[in-house]
Order: C-alpha cells, then sequence, then structure tokens
C-alpha cells in the first residue's frame, strides 16, 4: 500500500469532512481536539507503569498507542489487519473473522458473593467460577504481551458526569481501538490526562481462542465479567460489537443499583430545547434505528440510554448502524455519516473503485457501520433530554394481526416491556418457511442481568411520575401474514408517529377496543386510511384461517412465554397481575 497516496486520501477526507460541517465552531474544535491523542507511549511512562500494575500486563517489549488518532489506525489496519480497506467515501472497511455477530451463549458472569443475589441466573446469565475468570484473565494477558503493539482506548460510557464511569480497552487490533474511540464518549486533552485509573477494563484478546476445557466454557469462544474485579475478557472472537454490548452490560448492572434506569432504547426530542423526547424500543428489524434518526427531530442516541432523576441520557458516544440494504434515499443521515473515521465491519466492497456494495450479504447480513454521533448533523451534543413525553415500542409483526398503533395502559406497557415482541420472517435464517415469534425481555435480553421485572418497575415509577404517554406500534404486516407489508409504505409509519408527536393521537382522536388483547386503536389518524388502522378490515390471510384464529394464535404465544418470567420473580403475584391486567385474554 502507497502510504503517501494513503495519508493524502486521509488528509482530503477530513478537509471535506470539516469543510461539510455547519454546526457550532464548539462542536467542530472539540471534534478535532479529540483527534490530538496521544501515540506510543514512551517505555517507563507514568502510564505504562501504572497499566502494569493494574492489570499484569509485561509491556517491555511492547509499542503502545494511547487513544491512537483515526487516521494512525487506519494506517495499521490497512498494514497488519489482512481485509482492510479505505472506501470510496474515506471509511475504513474491516472484518471481524469467523465471528460475524456476537456469541450470546458464550456470556459468562461470575458467580460472586455480593452480586450473586441481584443477578437473574438462567438462559441468559451463566455462571462461571473466579477460578476459571482467573485462568480466561491470564490467558488473554499471555497472549497480548506477545504483540509487537497493542491499542488502550480511555474513554467514558454515560454522558451524565453525575454516573458516567471510565472505560479502559486494551485491543491488539486497530479496527477495534478505533471502533471504542467511536463507541464511547471521547475524553478531552485535559480529561485524558487527569482520567487517572479506570473504573471497568475490557481485555479484548479475541485472536486467541479460549480454553474450552476450562470449567464453565463449553467453545474456544469466551466473554467473561467480573464485577467484583472490574474486568471483562474475550477471547475467541473478534467481533467488535461485544465490546459495546459488554459495556452496556455492565451499565445495565450499576445503574439500577444507583437508581438510575438503563435501557436498549434510541432516543430523539423536539429540536429546540431538548424538550418532547421519544424513546424507542424495538429489536432488530423493527425500524428502531431509522425511525429515530428523524431529520425532523434531534438525535440523542440511537442505542442505549438511562433514565435519571434530571431526565434521559446517552451511554454511548457514537452509533452501530445496520449496513445491509442501506442507501442515501432511505436513510440518508446513516449513509451520510459513512467518513473518514467511520468503520464499515464486513461490507463488500470493489477493489478497484472501492465503491461498497450494500446489498451484498456475501460475507453476513449482519454488516454495520460505526461512526461518532457528530457524524449525524442533527445530533444533540451533549447527548442529554428531558423526562421523555412518549415511549414507543416497535415490533415488527408477521403474522398481521396487530394494529399499527394501540396507546397502551400502564400494566399493558409493563407486559409488553417484559415480553419484547417481534416476529422472524420467513427467508431471513435457514429453514424459516413461515412467521416465528421472537420474545427478547426488554427488548435487550441478552444484555439484562436483574430479573426483568427490575426494570419494569423503575419504568412504571417514571412513567406515572412524568405521566409519559406509551404506544404499541406495528412496522410489519397488516393484512395477514400475506397481505401489505406496512415498512414498504414508510410514510404511514412516519405519519403515525407524527401523529403522536404532534399530540393529535393523544388529544384529538377516539379510540375503539381490540379485542383479545384489549388495545385501544385510534379510529382515525391524519394520513392514514382508515382500514389500515384495524387489521381485522384489511385481513387476507389463509383460506383455512379466520383474523380471530390469528390473534388468538398469538395470544397463545405470548402467554406462553410470560410464564417464563416466574423464575427468579421476587413476587409472583405481580407477575399474575400483569397476565391478567396487561396481557391478552
Amino acid at each position: 500500500m502507497n502510504l503517501k497516496l494513503l495519508n493524502q486520501t486521509i488528509k482530503n477526507h477530513n478537509f471535506f469532512f470539516l469543510k461539510s460541517i455547519t454546526r457550532s465552531s464548539f462542536l467542530v474544535n472539540s471534534y478535532c481536539n479529540q483527534f490530538k491523542s496521544l501515540t506510543t507511549e514512551k517505555k517507563n511512562s507514568k502510564f505504562l507503569q501504572s497499566i502494569t500494575k493494574s492489570t499484569g500486563l509485561n509491556l517491555e517489549n511492547v509499542k503502545v498507542a494511547r487513544n491512537p488518532n483515526p487516521a494512525v489506525c487506519y494506517e495499521d489496519a490497512i498494514k497488519y489487519e489482512k481485509g482492510s480497506f479505505i472506501t470510496s467515501t474515506g471509511a475504513l472497511s474491516a472484518l471481524s473473522g469467523v465471528k460475524t455477530g456476537r456469541s450470546p451463549t458464550d456470556k459468562r458472569i461470575v458467580d460472586e458473593k455480593n452480586h450473586t443475589d441481584n443477578i437473574w441466573w438462567g438462559p441468559v446469565n451463566t455462571k462461571l467460577s473466579e477460578e476459571s475468570f482467573v485462568l480466561n484473565k491470564q490467558r488473554a494477558v499471555d497472549f497480548l504481551q506477545t504483540r509487537e503493539k497493542l491499542y488502550v482506548v480511555d474513554a467514558f460510557a454515560g454522558y451524565d458526569p453525575k454516573y458516567r464511569i471510565k472505560i479502559r480497552v486494551i485491543t491488539s487490533r486497530a479496527y477495534h481501538a478505533l471502533f471504542m474511540w467511536n463507541m464511547l464518549i471521547r475524553p478531552t486533552a485535559q480529561e485524558q490526562k487527569d482520567f487517572g485509573e479506570p473504573d471497568f477494563t475490557i481485555y479484548n484478546a479475541g485472536q486467541f481462542p479460549a480454553n474450552k476445557y476450562t470449567k464453565g466454557l463449553t467453545s474456544p469462544t469466551s466473554v467473561s465479567l467480573s464485577f467484583d474485579k472490574k474486568e471483562m475478557i474475550i477471547l475467541g472472537t473478534e467481533y467488535a460489537g461485544e465490546m459495546k454490548k459488554g459495556v452496556f452490560t455492565v451499565m445495565h448492572y450499576l445503574m439500577p443499583l444507583k437508581g438510575v434506569l438503563s435501557l436498549h432504547t434510541s432516543a430523539n426530542a423536539a429540536t429546540t430545547g431538548n424538550k418532547d423526547v421519544s424513546l424507542f424500543f424495538g429489536l432488530s428489524g423493527t425500524g428502531k434505528t431509522t425511525l429515530s434518526a428523524d431529520s425532523a427531530r434531534s438525535l440523542i442516541g440511537d442505542d442505549e440510554h438511562c433514565w435519571s432523576d434530571s431526565g434521559i441520557f446517552n451511554i454511548e458516544g457514537g452509533c452501530y448502524a445496520k449496513a445491509i440494504d442501506l442507501s442515501q434515499e432511505n436513510e440518508p443521515e446513516i449513509f451520510g455519516a459513512i467518513k473518514f473515521g467511520s468503520i464499515l465491519e464486513n461490507i463488500v466492497l470493489n477493489k478497484e473503485t472501492r465503491l461498497v456494495d450494500f446489498s451484498n450479504k456475501g460475507i453476513t447480513e449482519n454488516t454495520r457501520v460505526s461512526y461518532p454521533i457528530e457524524f449525524i448533523s442533527n445530533s444533540t451534543i451533549p447527548c442529554l433530554g428531558g423526562h421523555p413525553t412518549n415511549i414507543i415500542l416497535l415490533t415488527c409483526d408477521a403474522f398481521g394481526v396487530l394494529p399499527p398503533v394501540s396507546k397502551l395502559t400502564t400494566e399493558q406497557a409493563m407486559y409488553h416491556f417484559i415480553s419484547g415482541y417481534t416476529a422472524k420472517i420467513a427467508g431471513t435464517e435457514e429453514g424459516v418457511k413461515e412467521p416465528q415469534a421472537t420474545f427478547s425481555a426488554c427488548f435487550g435480553q441478552p444484555f439484562l442481568v436483574w430479573h426483568p421485572m427490575k426494570y419494569a418497575e423503575m419504568l412504571t415509577e417514571k412513567m406515572k411520575k412524568h405521566k409519559t404517554n406509551v404506544w404499541l406500534i406495528n412496522t410489519g404486516w397488516n393484512g395477514g401474514p400475506f397481505g401489505i407489508l406496512i415498512l414498504l409504505f414508510f410514510k404511514l409509519i412516519v405519519a403515525i408517529i407524527d401523529g403522536i408527536h404532534s399530540g393529535e393521537l393523544n388529544s384529538s382522536s377516539k379510540f375503539e377496543n381490540f379485542p383479545v388483547f384489549n388495545l385501544k386503536i385510534p379510529s382515525s389518524i391524519k394520513n392514514v386510511p382508515k382500514e389500515i388502522l384495524n387489521p381485522e378490515l384489511s385481513y387476507k390471510g389463509h383460506k383455512e384461517s379466520s383474523f380471530n384464529d390469528g390473534v388468538k394464535s398469538l395470544a397463545t404465544l405470548f402467554k406462553n412465554n410470560f410464564k417464563n418470567f416466574r423464575t427468579g420473580a421476587k413476587d409472583i403475584k405481580e407477575i399474575d397481575y400483569l397476565i391478567k391486567h396487561g396481557g391478552p385474554q
């Protein structure tokens, strides 16, 4: 690779990026100052002495780059990491190796006396002994200290200074360093100088496998956390999303201890004063990222937030959006963020023109783009907002029986929040030929630490206190599983959400009862056909089935799923109350 040409390319893209920014000089200067980070640490520096003492790493023969400049990460990735390229728009294209997604079945949490009674043990959180964790850490340390160069990212999680924690990431890949520099909240020069010891450290030795014969492990991949030691160890996977979600898991445990509700949600607000905040909950494929990136509103964040007594704050400093079938026409804000400093993960590109084929699933369907939130022109910096006016629960109902929009009672909001329903679509996974219901508690089950009722109770308390409206929106099928796919009529969903934000649905709409689920559905919404609002009117299901059969079938799936939450619940009566007053009958 011609490094002279590389440097000129980076310089050009950086110039055009800065030239294109039309925001205040404060944001431009702060972003540029973040690029003025330290490069390779000198031997025997106080930082290296400190990190050696706290981690046990022998760094005598290892170069260490602390918060390296993105240009340095580009150069190192292209020189040392096979399959890395600069795309036509200036983004870094990187490969995550064999693993192109998270490995939730390989996640372990150390069973420690101080925390064991708080954790929802079971299918999500699997116990690991302290001895096995120590073996994992030593394996990671042994690997990392054999590398010629390591990258250390010191940054923050949580935009509210009162609750933010200091995160340190130690990794051997430049792509991982740039990824976490994008995803965490980047420190100022003074904050970096005063950083001190981290509150939590991630050892990413993902290029080296775990010993699957270690007690408690079942494969060469291991993602293990210790809340006592305040450490996370990654072995056997190079998928960058493990670090991002590892930080979220930590916050998902620590914040409720402080009376702060952590949520797997995106958030936006009215463009004036960061008021009229909306939260968007939804699993993959429901439109959460796209709908929250509304050009008419300010983006607070696209994935992870906390709700404190002061309002909403973003946990992250960046976004990690799906890139499959991405287009400028459908998602202009995200498409425009693909520039110098962003990372395109596991995409296919033309090696001559460096143009990205966003529709190509040759490596994985889970292609991603990571970028600092500043790359979204209408983002709110700092990423803070007031108390939510509306909560929107998104579901992609492939059975075609749920209404496009329903207003929920408090009990229904808790029930549907805990359920976290969506559906797998035929063709998205091998062997899936009919719609399949998928439930993910609190719309983020793999990242839960406490029992779902803990989060639901905290959410209910805040909803009541701040008189927050809760809506269930179906972004999937209308008219049966082979009827109209509402996502093809995206403007209808936008019109519904506009009606929520304008207050039309809350103030002037008349509501009808939707049977079995007992949902309140509006009788009319501006710019939305009336027959769409009640799915029974547009149902064109299988000849041998009826609309009522479809509703009852989906209701049964909900009921069977909710029984799972009896396990680990401190109050079974509360679960039964929600089943009776919040769920389908």
